[in-house]
């Protein structure tokens, strides 16, 4: 499949997804609004999400699919399988008891996640709860992506592009189905964000079975490729990590101001990441396997037109995508949310940050196609240092933006585009 159309492929699933997202969204917004409820659901989905993006999407998927191209170009099929067979047992090895471990100490981790909420009791006894809810979708998000990068390395991209739609379908039809079951919407959210995991995975696994690839379990067993394959995920988890905790800082830093701020920062991001959605995640998960497989077999001329073509497609729907939202900040976010609990004020709140986070897309956009070519490379250190420095500055200028100026949550993501520049630089 040429680079062009998986990135069609891809990005095509992807804008359906993102779609499907925002009909979620409205929802959401609809029944949680901008209050005490949704930035305590908020809180506890971002968790997961934060570990589903260090370990799952972050570390092990830059590490594994290189690694998996590999040995698919040099051993054939049945040897690349019988390595993921082995990875997969690796990675339940070490999230089973994770999770475990996570959920019981939910109320310590909600502390260290959101320390400003302590001073609501209420509002805190919320987000443990969430979170003890929607946790597992951590344990089955990041077998997907293992099944996933799989299924992308032989170029079966369709139907790894239509995952996250059912992750908006369990939303939609749990807040609607459960809410009026439950004590809030919170609930039915959390319980919605669990459902929506298993049927990922579900979904990949029925996939990889119509293609004849069994991810059996097997013994975990320490072998020369699983500690190649730890080697390279190490810098990008340490990097991972790293931009992970600073995206958690934003959620720190908006919870100590008023309330709303968190969930204003959250559906401008869920805005902002439809065209860094369609275009820059469809490049970069198109553009891996297939400069690690040319790089593999030596076609280096070959890479670097695909490379190039990348920043180029990136940047012609990047830009244009960026202006949009800086210019119809307000107006979209009225159209799509202002309804139910979501009122003016909250419209103008989450205008504000989106328009922030607007100056930051093509920058965004950027990293994604360039990455790759370090990843295909098996080089995951150079992305580590470049993204520590970029995440210095973030928090150099969070500090600054919200005690040094009146722009409260809109700092928070100022700094996050800001320190993207720097990054694609």
């Amino acid at each position: 499949m040429t680079l062009g159309r998986a990135i069609a492929t891809v990005g095509g699933f992807t804008l359906l997804s993102r779609l499907v997202g925002f009909l979620r969204d409205v929802v959401l917004s609809a029944l949680l609004g901008s209050g005490a409820v949704a930035d305590a659901f908020i809180v506890a989905f971002k968790l997961p999400n934060f570990f589903r993006r260090l370990f799952a999407e972050g570390a092990f998927s830059a590490a594994f699919v290189p690694l998996f191209a590999r040995e698919l170009e040099a051993h054939g099929r049945a040897q690349a399988i019988t390595f993921a067979r082995q990875a997969h047992s690796a990675l339940l090895l070490v999230l089973l008891p994770f999770t475990v471990l996570l959920i019981l100490f939910m109320p310590g981790v909600m502390a260290l996640l959101a320390p400003g909420m302590r001073e609501e009791p209420e509002t805190f006894a919320l987000a443990v709860e969430f979170g003890r809810i929607a946790f597992p979708y951590l344990l089955f998000i990041s077998l997907t992506t293992l099944y996933g990068g799989v299924l992308n390395s032989i170029d079966r991209f369709a139907h790894v592009a239509a995952t996250p739609i059912l992750l908006n379908l369990a939303l939609i039809g749990a807040l609607l189905g459960l809410t009026p079951l439950l004590p809030n919407s919170g609930y039915a959210a959390a319980v919605g964000v669990a459902i929506a995991g298993l049927l990922q995975w579900l979904w990949l696994l029925i996939a990889c079975a119509r293609d004849g690839i069994a991810l059996t379990l097997v013994r975990p067993r320490w072998t020369e490729r699983l500690a190649r394959l730890v080697t390279l995920a190490t810098p990008v988890a340490i990097g991972g990590g790293v931009q992970q905790i600073s995206t958690m800082l934003d959620v720190v830093w908006a919870s100590l101001l008023p309330a709303g701020s968190i969930s204003a920062l959250y559906y401008a991001d869920r805005l902002a990441q439809l065209p860094l959605g369609v275009v820059g995640i469809a490049i970069g998960t198109a553009l891996l396997p297939l400069l690690a497989r040319q790089l593999r077999a030596g076609e280096r001329q070959a890479a670097m037109a695909n490379q190039n073509r990348a920043i180029e497609v990136g940047l012609l729907l990047g830009l244009p995508a960026a202006a949009a939202l800086w210019l119809l900040a307000e107006p979209l976010t009225r159209v799509l949310f202002q309804r139910g609990q979501f009122g003016a004020d909250d419209t103008w709140r989450t205008a504000g940050a989106l328009a922030a986070f607007a100056v930051g897309l093509p920058a965004f956009v950027l990293v994604k196609a360039l990455t790759p070519g370090f990843f295909a490379r098996e080089d995951t250190k150079s992305p580590l240092y470049i993204a520590t420095a970029a995440i210095v500055v973030n928090v150099v200028l969070n500090v600054v933006f919200l005690y040094g100026t009146a722009l409260a949550h809109v700092g928070i993501a100022l700094a996050s585009s800001l320190s993207g520049w720097l990054n694609a630089f």
